[in-house]
């Protein structure tokens, strides 16, 4: 049997460990408050003290947490996971980071003989429950595929990218532009709110018409009825998201315009106190 180490318990992480769970693998689970565990720990999943301690035995480590930071702290140091894994072992870092540290990370990895994978996922907390999230491979194709396995086993979708860093590099652009959906989503409301047009009407165009997207599909019962706090992405989250989007667009030398502008909003939408909030609470900053 496989052993599996997740770390990182949020909720694509807890739900890709319960899956690998239910496929039949021995998985260790590490947390940084350890009461997100206990769910896991109730049907089968070990609990490590350490990123350290739960790769030690593990065949494949899976990190999934919020930004560069957590990142670093589950991979590097005296309690790292990467001091830890054993020469046949490999890495996958499923969370959405900025290119500069998923670059550096696969240098740390190889210069260790270890194989790695960046693997940021989309989709909804419903497809990680569900096993069916998009995950967005930068990995050597050989490496891939003796990750393959394990990453089926929590995902509908494997769309290998490219080399390494390419997954976090679609990852980012990928969100950016989610960001910009739901922020002109924002503004084209409020102004159908201004006008005085029938809201149910006009939820039920913005989900058939040619502005729609899956993300505004997503999105639309929330922003009808007004209620951010069913959160299947936290608006902070993507404020993190576009601003390493941004740095990436600035290295590779591409104007952002709308990108900054999203940024922006998501900012005011924090002061604001909707941080821990969905992603659709952005557009309450233009409703007013």
């Amino acid at each position: 049997m496989q052993q599996i180490a997740v770390l990182g318990l949020g909720i694509m992480g807890s739900g890709i460990a319960r899956n690998l769970l239910k496929a039949g693998y021995a998985v260790t689970v590490y947390n940084r408050t350890p009461g997100k565990a206990q769910p896991l720990l109730e049907v089968g999943a070990k609990w490590a003290g350490s990123p350290r301690e739960a790769a030690a035995d593990a065949d494949v480590v899976i990190s999934m947490v919020g930004d560069d930071a957590a990142s670093r702290a589950m991979w590097l140091g005296e309690h790292g996971a990467l001091n830890a894994m054993r020469a046949d072992a490999i890495g996958v870092e499923a969370s959405t980071l900025s290119v500069e540290w998923v670059r550096a990370l696969h240098r740390l990895a190889d210069s260790r003989g270890l194989a790695f994978v960046d693997a940021p996922v989309t989709g909804s907390k419903v497809a990680a429950a569900n096993g069916t999230l998009t995950f967005l491979v930068g990995a050597q194709p050989d490496v891939l595929e003796r990750a393959r396995p394990v990453l089926e086993r929590c995902s509908a979708t494997i769309l290998h990218l490219g080399p390494p860093t390419s997954g976090a590099i679609f990852k980012l652009i990928n969100n950016m532009m989610a960001a910009v959906h739901i922020a002109a989503l924002g503004e084209g409301v409020a102004m159908a709110d201004k006008a005085g047009l029938d809201s149910g009407v006009v939820m039920q165009a913005l989900g058939i018409g040619a502005a729609s997207s899956p993300v505004v599909k997503m999105k639309l019962d929330h922003i009808a009825r007004r209620d951010h706090t069913d959160t299947h992405f936290a608006l902070r989250w993507m404020h993190k998201d576009v601003t390493y989007a941004l740095q990436l667009a600035d290295e590779l030398g591409v104007a952002a315009p709308t990108a900054a502008l999203t940024r922006e909003l998501l900012r005011m939408a924090m002061q604001r106190g909707l941080g821990d909030q969905d992603l659709s609470a952005l557009t309450e900053v233009v409703r007013g």
